[in-house]
């Protein structure tokens, strides 16, 4: 009884947004309200200790908005000075099969957004680039989709990642002589490791489920002619984006390895290294389904014929800056990283409680390197104030209302993390919870795992979210079970990369980018096929490390 009345904040969620497609920002002030009065009336928390974990949930969420805006600030910065549409023409004469563009595109380059930018960005600006190509847009949407799983976790400078910190105790890991860096870099590898196994082969699988629904034959035959390229594509991601993460942590393996693996790529076409003999295309356009076709013509990308064309190195150049920014403000050894540390504001003691806020605000990621690029880039590109303005005013546009959702749901999360605090004498809702998982499932939890990081994404459209919702849970279930923490929350990072290409969120976003309507639910069921396949592969993954190699890592 005690465990359903803990998931109820977790259950009245899903059902809001799942069934009655309430958004976030709605949904989110309920579930946590739900559980505030669970907290008082059954667990007997004071009135101290709610009111101070909400409020650190809420200003621990300020810090992931500070990353979300810098981000989707360079984004839009990028979009109003040109730099998009100058990037967009550099792809166009690389090759005219599908297959390649498929992933130099939806794999390699939106991989390159989200480690920069995240939060939904690249499916939304890799689908519509796709169409400009040729594609049907419903083909475009899918496969952008798809392609924007492998790099997530790491997108946005690592921000879903990051998102464990404040849900870990400190106490723990100092008994396990681990500090909190080094157990978030830990889940990073983690999280790395099962992804760069079975990311390999995600372009193949993409490809598949193009040819499989898209070709004139209906068949995946198209698919496998093209993978000995499609796995090379795959490793020159997945190698650098692993070897990445492991040296320098969390914040740019997916910057780096789509970096890597897009330049490797094009010198593989350039060289015709490992590229199919023949070139494989859609069927023609009066043969086009109708789903498959735009119902907003405008939404097709226009010419650039008039306008001033931006050198393509100029348009890539804050990128480059930013890559560059991070690695040197990442790096252990120069004295940056320490300096940017120093300058922290902070309330400990919340409101008498043991709780203790910190934020970094120059060295979070949404400061330097985004807003700073982001303020260079006017001068660098010559932007008109009138581009400037709009970049800003579609930022904070963008921004606010993911802050209501934001802030309810780690203050949620904070609120049954801490009803451990209480006067009833009984376990917290998250190890009320956990007990009852752990016993339910026991030496199967690896496996499924992964499934409830989905579940967590496709229920809020973030794998930030996803873990901030569950990643208590699945601590305590790894606790419970006394299995290793660091590669469970390895697990839920992974599969709420996994959810994004399920999300009803992203696939709305892809959707409306490429003027297709009605046709959402086609999409999720079709990419709930690689969803599944792509988080069972992880689950065992994660099985044999725990139960078979029984690595004994925390």
């Amino acid at each position: 009884m005690l465990a359903l009345l803990a998931v109820l904040p977790i259950l009245v969620t899903i059902v809001l947004m799942t069934k009655y497609n309430m958004p976030a920002k709605k949904v989110m002030p309920i579930s946590w309200a739900i559980a505030v009065v669970l907290a008082a009336s059954v667990w007997k928390m004071s009135f101290q200790w709610i009111a101070g974990a909400s409020i650190f949930g809420a200003l621990s969420a300020f810090n992931i908005l500070i990353i979300v805006f810098g981000a989707i600030l360079m984004m839009n910065t990028l979009k109003n000075s040109g730099a998009i549409k100058a990037i967009n023409r550099g792809f166009h004469g690389i090759s005219p099969d599908r297959r390649i563009q498929v992933i130099i595109i939806a794999w390699l380059f939106s991989a390159f957004i989200e480690g920069a930018a995240g939060f939904g960005t690249p499916a939304a600006l890799a689908a519509p680039l796709l169409v400009a190509l040729g594609f049907p847009p419903l083909a475009a949407a899918m496969v952008a989709l798809i392609g924007n799983s492998t790099p997530v976790s790491f997108g946005a400078v690592g921000t879903p990642v990051n998102a464990y910190r404040n849900m870990i105790s400190v106490e723990a890991l100092a008994g396990a002589d681990l500090t909190l860096e080094a157990f978030i870099k830990n889940v990073g590898i983690w999280s790395a490791i099962p992804h760069a196994l079975v990311g390999t082969f995600l372009p193949l699988l993409a490809l598949c489920m193009l040819t499989k629904f898209f070709g004139k034959e209906k068949s995946i035959k198209p698919a496998l002619k093209a993978a000995p390229f499609a796995i090379f594509a795959g490793l020159a991601f997945t190698v650098p984006y692993l070897l990445v993460a492991i040296i320098f942590g969390i914040e740019i393996p997916s910057l780096v390895g789509a970096g890597v693996g897009m330049i490797l790529v094009i010198l593989a076409v350039k060289g015709n290294f490992l590229v199919p003999k023949d070139t494989w295309d859609f069927p023609p356009q009066n043969e086009w389904e109708e789903d498959w076709k735009s119902k907003v013509k405008e939404e097709v990308v226009k010419s650039d014929s008039g306008e001033k064309l931006m050198p393509l190195w100029l348009a890539w150049l804050p990128y480059g800056i930013i890559a560059l920014i991070l690695v040197i403000t990442r790096l252990p050894n120069l004295p940056v990283k320490g300096f940017l540390q120093s300058y922290k504001i902070g309330w400990s003691g919340i409101l008498g409680t043991s709780l203790n806020y910190s934020l970094d605000y120059l060295y979070l990621p949404g400061t330097v390197p985004f807003t700073l690029v982001a303020i260079l880039t006017i001068f660098l590109h010559k932007m008109d104030k009138e581009g400037v303005k709009i970049a800003w005013k579609n930022s904070f546009k963008q921004v606010l209302p993911a802050s209501v959702a934001l802030a309810f749901a780690v203050a949620l999360v904070q609120v049954m993390r801490f009803s451990q605090v209480n006067e009833a004498g009984i376990d917290g809702m998250m190890l009320t919870m956990s007990t009852a998982a752990s016993n339910i499932f026991q030496g199967a939890w690896p496996i499924f795992s992964p499934f409830i990081g989905i579940l967590g994404s496709f229920m809020s459209g973030s794998n930030t979210v996803s873990n901030i919702l569950f990643g208590s849970f699945q601590y305590g279930v790894a606790e419970s079970l006394g299995i290793s923490r660091t590669i469970i929350l390895g697990l839920q990072t992974v599969g709420g990369a996994i959810g994004n290409m399920i999300c009803v969120h992203n696939v709305v976003a892809a959707c409306t980018t490429v003027g297709i309507l009605g046709v959402e639910g086609k999409i999720i069921r079709r990419n709930a096929i690689p969803s599944f396949i792509y988080a069972l592969l992880v689950g065992i993954v994660g099985f044999i490390a725990i139960y078979i190699l029984n690595l004994g890592i925390f």
